[in-house]
């Protein structure tokens, strides 16, 4: 991708794509006009805020007609298009449903039939009733751990319709508490319990060395596993995209672009950076040999090592090969991870004679043994001995929500609680519940109750959960081993699930409860994730379709039944509670010396920016540390970074040793006992959020053959038979899948690439071991925890073998809605 190219996208692409759908917005389908209420007196023009950023939504006689990004948005998202197709989407939930089965027959009721789409329509009183007996028979009969309520996913933003929050607050005080809940995410399950015990803090949601800093300072950017210019089309709140004017800037010095990466990502085309096909999970391995030629050649920085970290000694032994007989040497190094030893030699002697920032993206830590990418990418920064330096050092969130955009002096906006012990907003957070569990061990959780398993120190029980509630999310893509998912939900009593699509978690529900999408409430959120350089008035661009209702009403009608309304709602409706989060804010204002309007007057402008000051534009992360580690200690027991941590020594973990090594996976590229040929890369899609929007006509833009693309090297295509835009099926002993065929260079042999987030659609639906027609990365994926530390999820943990269908391949049936009984 040229730098034009990558200019066109940000205006003209977004624009001409807004407007081709605009015009499908306009003859849309009779069903959505049918259902659609007229919004009086909203007819014009809308702004409000998304994932994708902020931007206006036009509407005629009721009906969403275009989209068109804010004026404010350097790089908007060609994904907008995608957002307004949502809404009128044929994938749209548009009643109450409820599984037949479990209408006829009670909790538990033919739990096979669940992903079969066999539902009746009900009315919303008697889903309403549904849900609040259900609530109140499990928890009654298997007590205080039988409800599941640690549903997660990436809900839509805004601080008061937080779907995930409200329904815990519904379960917090309409229940006492009485559910499981869940702690950590699917993202950084691994580097969010590994990096506290190496740096003191979660790391990986921290602001980093700023963008202005690198492009002034750094001479080398690495970018390892990481994809940025893909990746920050997206925020967890509303996205600001401030990342790319300053990778353009970063491109224009022509200064070394270094990607790390087993294919040859948007990042490295855009940068037409050096690319170094790494084979998958060796990540660890390539940095020990890295790491063995800094110290063998006296590159080391001995200095460094004394005064800001500890256990470096300890370390030694294990990479010179004195406590197990096997050097690190780069030519072991090379062996395991297909990178030539002289080429390991020399990227460590450039890293180490050049300012160099080691920017890591999530994917290395989304593997069996996961723990020790990160921990090894810091002691390899900690050996060059430029953390703390400006445009040096490591960085692991460049690639997430425009990490490294200067932040403004802004005041920041409260969430609603989940009415328990959460950090107020944050729902992944939270502490609420009878028991927690690490958020990626549900399925393990509900096959094996009363099982002991370890985490972070601490030996636990499964509780025995009957009843699973969702909202916002859509497991039934994010979470790995799908069959054994399948398998999971069987043992079910109840599932409850609120959404506005029909997901295939949907499909696998008992009672479905139809959710307003983010536009059609109002709401409030901050813009940008780091820079927080706006508020955003979420207004409501259409009146709900159908029968849809916000989460905030839905929950508040349960909590009723409950007898818990006054509470949920505290007296205030939908805009009590958005000015009272506005105001909340406000009183920030005096102390950090800015003046902001009154609620009424933000809310007629639509958006507050704020300033950036000159000192955030030279923030370096870690600076303050290494001006004096005496008095700016890390959080770590020593105050200094933990290269061997006594912690995890004590805990005595057979899959996590007390200093980074390189480990074994279940199964790699190149493994010993490896069954399958090819590895899976399932890293995140360009033209959707994870799962969200695929259910949209942006699929248009890439499916293959009505399928998820299947990247695969040339060569290897040729050995199969495959060609450009066959149908083929890929397959392990977990599942099987159809996609399309993309022959291409791009991507090193031995690897195929299905995105993570395509809609799981199996042909029969329900079945155990049912081919997925449409594309589901995570039907290959292993459902193990990375280790006994963290128990993150393994969602780049795959092999599989491929090849070309040649049967009568099912067409995709889960965009459209199941029909009505």
């Amino acid at each position: 991708m040229s730098g034009k190219e990558f200019t066109n996208v940000t205006r003209r692409g977004v624009l001409q794509g807004a407007t081709a759908l605009g015009a499908l917005g306009v003859l849309a389908p009779a069903w959505l006009q049918a259902g659609a209420a007229h919004a009086a007196g909203m007819d014009g023009e809308v702004m409000t805020g998304s994932h994708w950023g902020v931007f206006y939504a036009k509407v005629q006689d009721g009906t969403w007609t275009e989209i068109r990004p804010w004026e404010g948005d350097p790089h908007p998202s060609h994904q907008l298009p995608g957002i307004m197709d949502s809404v009128m989407s044929p994938s749209r939930i548009k009643y109450p449903m409820v599984r037949r089965a479990f209408l006829e027959g009670g909790a538990g009721a033919s739990p096979e039939t669940r992903g079969a789409g066999d539902f009746v329509r009900v009315s919303w009183e008697e889903a309403t009733e549904l849900v609040a007996n259900e609530l109140k028979r499990v928890s009654e009969t298997h007590g205080p751990t039988g409800i599941y309520g640690g549903s997660y996913g990436w809900k839509s933003p805004g601080k008061l319709h937080n779907c995930q929050n409200l329904m815990r607050r519904m379960l917090n005080l309409g229940l006492d508490g009485a559910f499981v809940n869940a702690s950590g995410d699917y993202s950084t399950g691994a580097a969010q319990i590994i990096m506290p015990h190496v740096v003191g803090t979660l790391e990986v949601y921290e602001q980093q060395t700023v963008w202005p800093v690198v492009i002034e300072n750094t001479d080398v950017l690495v970018f390892w596993g990481a994809d940025p210019v893909r990746t920050n089309q997206i925020s967890w709140t509303v996205s600001d995209h401030d990342n790319f004017p300053y990778m353009e800037e970063f491109k224009n010095t022509g200064k070394k672009v270094i990607v790390i990466d087993p294919w040859r990502n948007e990042t490295a085309r855009f940068f037409d950076a050096e690319w170094v096909p790494i084979r998958p999970h060796t990540d660890v391995a390539l940095m020990l040999g890295m790491a063995h030629t800094l110290y063998t050649e006296e590159l080391h920085d001995a200095d460094f090592l004394s005064e800001y970290t500890t256990g470096f000694d300890e370390f030694l032994p294990y990479l010179t090969g004195e406590s197990d007989g096997t050097p690190k040497t780069a030519e072991w190094a090379s062996d395991i991870c297909e990178v030539p030893a002289e080429q390991i030699k020399e990227l460590a002697r450039l890293f180490q004679s050049s300012r160099t920032m080691l920017s890591s993206g999530w994917s290395i830590q989304r593997q069996h043994h996961g723990e020790q990418s990160h921990w090894m990418l810091v002691t390899l920064a900690s050996m060059l001995g430029q953390i703390g330096l400006p445009g040096g050092g490591f960085g692991l969130s460049y690639h997430y929500a425009n990490g490294g955009a200067p932040s403004a002096n802004s005041i920041v906006l409260p969430g609603i609680s989940d009415g328990g012990a959460a950090v107020e907003g944050a729902a992944w957070l939270t502490e609420a519940g009878a028991a927690s569990i690490p958020v990626s061990r549900v399925v393990e959780m509900i096959l094996n109750p009363g099982m002991e398993f370890d985490f972070n120190g601490k030996r636990q029980k499964y509780p025995e959960v009957k009843m699973v509630y969702w909202v916002g999310g859509n497991p039934f893509s994010h979470h790995q081993d799908r069959n054994q998912m399948v398998e999971a939900w069987s043992k079910l009593e109840t599932v409850v699930v609120q959404d506005f699509q029909w997901t295939a978690t949907a499909r696998f529900a008992d009672i479905v409860l139809p959710a307003t999408s983010a536009y059609e409430r109002n709401d409030i959120e901050n813009v940008g994730d780091y820079s927080s350089r706006a508020i955003v008035a979420m207004k409501k661009v259409i009146d709900p379709v159908f029968e849809a209702r916000n989460d905030f009403d839905i929950l508040a009608d349960i909590s009723e039944k409950l007898g818990a309304r006054d509470a949920f709602t505290e007296g205030k409706d939908e805009m009590a509670w958005i000015k009272s989060l506005y105001e909340s804010a406000a009183e920030q204002a005096p102390a950090r010396g800015i003046e902001v309007p009154s609620f009424d007057e933000f809310w007629e402008a639509g958006i507050l920016e704020f300033e950036i000051p000159e000192e955030n534009r030279q923030f370096v992360r870690y600076g303050d540390f290494r001006e004096d580690p005496l008095l700016e200690p890390l959080g770590t027991p020593s105050g200094l970074i933990e290269i061997y941590s006594r912690n995890i020594e004590k805990m005595g973990y057979d899959d996590c040793p007390p200093h980074p090594t390189w480990m074994e996976p279940v199964e790699r590229l190149g493994g010993a006992d490896t069954k399958y040929p090819f590895h899976v890369d399932t890293a995140h899609p360009n033209s959707r959020l994870h799962s969200q929007l695929c259910g949209t006509s942006l699929r248009e833009t890439y499916a293959i053959a009505g399928r998820e693309p299947c990247l695969i090297n040339t060569e290897d295509a040729a050995a199969k038979g495959i060609a450009d835009g066959d149908i083929v099926r890929v397959f392990n002993d977990r599942g099987q899948i159809l996609a399309g065929a993309v022959v291409t260079d791009d991507i090193r042999p031995s690897v195929i690439k299905v995105s993570e987030g395509g809609w799981y659609d199996p042909v029969p639906g329900g079945e155990l071991g049912a081919l997925d027609v449409y594309g589901d990365a995570n039907n290959l994926t292993v459902g193990i925890g990375t280790s006994k530390l963290a128990q993150g999820n393994c969602g780049h943990t795959a092999m599989a073998d491929v090849e070309k269908y040649t049967g009568d391949a099912p067409e995709p049936n889960v965009f459209t809605a199941p029909a009505e009984g």
